[in-house]
């Protein structure tokens, strides 16, 4: 087991671009931390299965994501690593993320997480410009943005942000200041994201409705290129395509995921993997709660195929640095994907978008941006199991 993932389905205010399950009402927040505690013991058994099977006997991350993690109290968030560690074995420095805003981490409340066993932030800065967090619906501002992280640098040494780039009239000018200022800081970990428009949200009713310009794909990879090109530069290593860290610094929660590694998500809307079959819990708070109060897990579960499982290898392979094996593909999954596998990426090795190195897959700096549409094309969609 690698880790548990906890999604606390809150938050202030909906962003603009957000499809991720949360609520704006707070009503239902008490019922739900006892919720997620109740469900983190029932799923205990479910940990000692795959340890017994898996002689993997140890959590070693613990993530708070969301939603808006960050909007939970301190007690709150005690409480539910306190239920972790009563009944799971957890390594003996666990890395424990917590998801926070800026409007969240007054210098007093960073004083108090850095009291806690939360050891990692992970702060939703997305932009510097008071015009992109107005136009995306942040809930905090470009002053709170620069004040949490003057704060919060000197309490934790483990700190990832988050930059959006693609935003409309976000210049390559103003990108590279959004940078330069989280550089500023000397954080070890950026994770940065394209704007994406996400069918029924209020970015795709702005764009449809001529309120806000549509993100242009040209704008979006020249910005790409100068974060890959400007963090390179700075000793960051781009180790999966929307996340770059110093040494030491990579996610051990994410990388676990990209890795295949095990994990139980808790609360609506979490997903879990155990090697062999995915699950994900029902996205709806009231049913979430009301089914753990009645002692059932709201958890639907799908055994993975072996062509589901390779092409999550390929999908997850290709955006990390640790590429693909082909000598993995052929062990786990045989011949004929390996012959597909080979066939299938031959008009990308011969475009310079990927390439082979020591029986190792992987995309070139000119393919990186293009990662996701590659792997869609190497996906094995047609075998019968």
């Amino acid at each position: 087991m690698s880790g548990i993932y906890i999604h606390i389905p809150f938050c202030k205010q909906a962003c603009h671009y957000c499809d991720f399950h949360f609520s704006t009402s707070m009503k239902k927040k008490d019922e739900m931390v006892l919720a997620l505690a109740k469900e983190i013991v029932m799923r205990k058994e479910e940990f000692k299965l795959l340890d017994s099977a898996q002689n993997d006997n140890q959590i070693e991350t613990i993530y708070f994501g969301g939603g808006t993690p960050s909007v939970l109290n301190n007690d709150e968030i005690n409480f539910l690593i306190d239920t972790v560690y009563n009944n799971y074995k957890v390594a003996e420095n666990p890395e424990i993320t917590l998801e926070a805003n800026p409007d969240d981490l007054s210098p007093e409340r960073i004083l108090e997480l850095s009291k806690s066993p939360i050891n990692r932030l992970s702060i939703g800065i997305q932009s510097f410009y008071e015009a992109d967090l107005k136009m995306m619906n942040r809930a905090h501002n470009a002053a709170e943005a620069l004040n949490c992280l003057k704060e919060a640098t000197r309490y934790f040494d483990n700190i990832s942000l988050d930059l959006i780039y693609g935003i409309p009239g976000l210049t390559d000018e103003m990108w590279k200041k959004n940078i330069e200022t989280a550089l500023s800081f000397g954080i070890p970990h950026i994770s940065s994201y394209a704007l994406t428009v996400e069918p029924k949200t209020a970015l795709k009713k702005l764009i449809d409705t001529g309120k806000i310009a549509e993100p242009q794909d040209e704008a979006a990879s020249n910005h790409f290129i100068i974060l890959v090109d400007t963090l390179e530069k700075n000793g960051f290593i781009h180790y999966e395509l929307s996340n770059f860290g110093k040494e030491n610094y990579f996610s051990k929660n994410n990388s676990a995921y990209w890795l295949g590694k095990k994990y139980i998500g808790i609360g609506p809307s979490a997903h879990s993997y155990d090697g062999e079959k995915r699950g994900w819990n029902v996205a709806n708070n009231s049913l979430y709660i009301k089914s753990i109060q009645n002692e059932e897990l709201p958890l639907e579960t799908e055994i993975l195929s072996k062509s589901d499982r390779y092409n999550e290898y390929i999908m997850t392979g290709l955006r990390t640095i640790w590429g693909v094996s082909l000598d993995r593909i052929e062990a786990e999954f045989g011949s004929d994907y390996l012959d597909y596998l080979q066939k299938q990426s031959q008009k990308f090795l011969n475009d310079d978008l990927l390439f082979i190195e020591n029986n190792i897959l992987r995309p070139t700096a000119k393919g990186k941006f293009l990662t996701d549409g590659i792997a869609s094309d190497l996906f094995y969609l047609n075998l019968e199991e």
